[in-house]
């Protein structure tokens, strides 16, 4: 049968998660199943998919949580399948990113129809030109989000994979502040301790290679006392 797409299942009852992953399989999908949210999160990091279902309660990092840290990488797909009815879960989990929302117990033909809903959106979203995926904004900024690479004024900019993972997780999400934890443990996933300065001085480094002066910021403003946002403006 003809590989329909990779879809990553992060549940934590083994039986659901058989009974999904067999049936998934048998309609041509490739499955990939985490037990843990932490795991769940790992196996993004490590491998592509094209659609992630996600149980809110799982242990060592809950559904929200996985959900929020994905969506802040990827516009993938990204389905709740969970056993919580209520509206406040529901509007909690597509504010912070879902796609959509599945309540146990469900039929498996309807979990089906809803993912070949969502892969082809997202399958068109993926043939747009590629000039399409790259972003140009004022002062001589181009991001290629496909390709993970950045432009000043047509030349690449040489950046560090921490500094290059610290741009680009601020230009996907405009606007909106990141405290220096949230960055440092979002980026190199450790727990932040008091006294830890690494955020900052990698901040230093990617605002000296953009030129972006912090006084004048033209593309990482600083806000004083919570973190930093990214404010470039998008050439239209």
């Amino acid at each position: 049968m003809k590989n329909r797409g990779s879809i990553l299942l992060v549940e934590d009852d083994k039986e659901i998660a058989r009974i999904v992953c067999d049936h998934l399989r048998k309609v041509g999908y490739h499955i990939t199943w985490a037990s843990t949210g932490k795991e769940g999160w790992e196996d993004f990091k490590q491998d592509s998919y094209d659609l992630i279902l996600v149980d809110l309660m799982l242990p060592e990092m809950d559904g929200f949580t996985l959900c929020k840290t994905i969506r802040l990488e990827s516009d993938i797909p990204l389905l709740i399948v969970s056993a919580r009815h209520e509206d406040e879960s529901k509007i909690r989990g597509l504010e912070l990113g879902a796609d959509d929302y599945l309540t146990k117990p469900f039929s498996l033909e309807e979990l089906s129809a809803r993912i070949s809903s969502h892969l082809r959106r997202y399958h068109r979203y993926l043939n747009r030109p590629e000039e399409e995926k790259s972003t140009k904004y004022e002062h001589g900024l181009r991001i290629d989000f496909s390709k993970q690479i950045c432009y000043l004024n047509d030349e690449p900019l040489l950046l560090t994979s921490k500094e290059l993972d610290l741009l680009l997780l601020l230009a996907k999400n405009p606007f909106q502040t990141f405290s220096k934890s949230e960055l440092y443990e979002h980026i190199w996933q450790q727990e932040d301790v008091d006294g830890n300065n690494t955020v900052t001085v990698h901040i230093k480094s990617v605002r000296t290679k953009l030129n972006d002066g912090s006084r004048s910021a033209k593309f990482i403003q600083t806000v004083w006392g919570v973190g930093y946002r990214f404010i470039g403006e998008v050439l239209i």
